[in-house]
């Protein structure tokens, strides 16, 4: 039996240049939109949208949703502080019980801020039973993301520096037949690689070739921080020969013109966490230049354990800092500023359909488009810092945030009505904090051995 979803009489910001920005209605039947126009009658349930505005659902590119139950505990590290007072003290107590918290809270977080697609970046596989945490908890709160499945985090050492060890290839295999063995599911799979600068070239190699055989794409931090910009890593990548178009680079703060070139003619993907880079110290968020080079830059949150988790600080902060720098940049010289800044639709864009591009699900969603899955979120216009609305994209970019967000849809499926989860958020929210407890019970007592 089909199930149709009316939603009626909103500002529909469609992220689709065919059918562009209306008012009025979008007809969802089960998973699917079927029809964005002025004007549906129908025979389905009616929610209805007079004075919000409807926008297809954020897509988060990158974030480490393990570090949900530490939550602010590094509020004023750099790179290099985070490196040790995350990867180095809270990771390797971690069990599979804390990844689980972690996901099943940071996935409905996401939820609840209307990201409705999230690449898991989960570099916290100590045992066989983390990935399998980390992806349940994925599939009990009904996102769409990608589980990224990374390496282990129990040393510094021995997993950062120039590390020997590889991403275990049998237990990615086992994940991947275990719980992947479609491609066209709300999940899917990718490897979180560490790339070339953090490892030995073997364990590079090894790690490129199986995601490559395993047919999953590919996502790698890079050029970011004191040391990593220093790495070249892209450059080292193209003399391996690796490059692809499978591949998704994170940061890519401090490329040379070369790498941008590399990425630009290997068809690679980027993705940008604006606050986290102007605030830990990675570099400055290059989402114009990538525009520039011609790539479709998407945004990121990546670590709550110091930035918010919401998609509407990424998309001030890219903006701001941007025009920051070509404003610093014309003054010394008494220039008149330059019409080249972002915009706030460039924004709105990168957090949605370029996200999806990313994440390699544009096909699927990213924009409402008939025939796309029903990936929607409704925001409350009418709430006062957002009324009244003269632009709608600079409402959404520039004045709204989590509390607007009235109701979101993955695939058709209600997650979010009337400005509340449909989860049981009270347990999420125990499980959490008991994670919390036990995690800093943990490092006490090992400062203390």
């Amino acid at each position: 039996m089909t199930t149709k979803k009316l939603i009626r009489g909103g500002t529909v910001l469609s992220m689709d240049p065919k059918i562009g920005d209306l008012t009025g209605d979008v007809l969802i039947e089960d998973d699917k939109i079927v029809a964005v126009e002025p004007d549906i009658s129908a025979d389905a349930e009616v929610i209805d949208a007079t004075g919000d505005i409807v926008i297809p659902g954020f897509v988060d590119t990158h974030r480490h949703t393990w570090e949900a139950a530490i939550r602010g505990c590094a509020p004023n590290a750099t790179l290099d502080d985070y490196f040790v007072e995350v990867l180095d003290t809270f990771a390797p107590v971690y069990r599979a019980e804390d990844v689980h918290a972690s996901n099943l809270a940071g996935s409905l977080e996401c939820l609840n801020a209307g990201i409705t697609t999230l690449v898991d970046w989960s570099h916290i596989n100590n045992t066989p039973d983390h990935p399998d945490a980390a992806v349940t908890a994925l599939q009990e709160t009904g996102i769409r993301a990608q589980y990224a499945y990374g390496s282990a985090n129990t040393s510094l050492a021995d997993y950062w520096f120039d590390s020997k060890i590889a991403i275990p290839d049998e237990d990615v295999r086992r994940i991947r037949d275990t719980y992947f063995s479609s491609d066209d599911g709300l999940l899917t799979m990718g490897l979180a690689t560490r790339g070339p600068g953090f490892c030995q070239t073997h364990v590079v190699r090894s790690e490129w070739d199986l995601a490559r055989e395993l047919g999953i794409p590919i996502t790698v931090h890079v050029a970011m921080g004191r040391l990593a910009g220093r790495f070249g890593m892209v450059k080292q990548l193209s003399d391996l020969g690796l490059l692809g178009a499978d591949t998704t680079y994170v940061h890519c703060c401090h490329f040379s013109e070369d790498e941008w070139r590399l990425v630009k003619e290997s068809g690679g993907t980027v993705s940008v966490a604006p606050q986290v880079e102007t605030q830990m110290g990675h570099g400055w968020p290059p989402v114009r230049k990538a525009l520039e080079m011609g790539l479709r830059p998407s945004l990121s949150i990546d670590v709550v354990t110091t930035v918010p988790g919401d998609m509407f600080t990424q998309m001030r902060a890219a903006f701001a800092t941007d025009r920051a720098r070509v404003h610093e940049t014309a003054y010394e010289p008494n220039e008149q500023v330059p019409k080249e800044v972002l915009t706030a639709r460039q924004m709105l864009q990168a957090a949605t359909l370029d996200g999806a591009h990313v994440a390699g699900v544009e096909s699927r969603t990213g924009s409402l488009t008939p025939g796309k899955q029903a990936d929607v979120v409704v925001l409350d216009a009418r709430s006062l810092n957002m009324v009244p609305v003269i632009d709608p994209v600079a409402a959404v970019v520039l004045c709204a945030d989590v509390s607007n967000v009235d109701t979101v849809m993955v695939a058709g499926s209600v997650k979010k009505r009337d400005g509340k989860l449909l989860a049981d958020v009270d347990k999420a929210r125990t499980d959490v904090e008991a994670s919390r407890d036990y995690l800093v019970s943990a490092v006490s007592k090992s400062k203390l051995a």
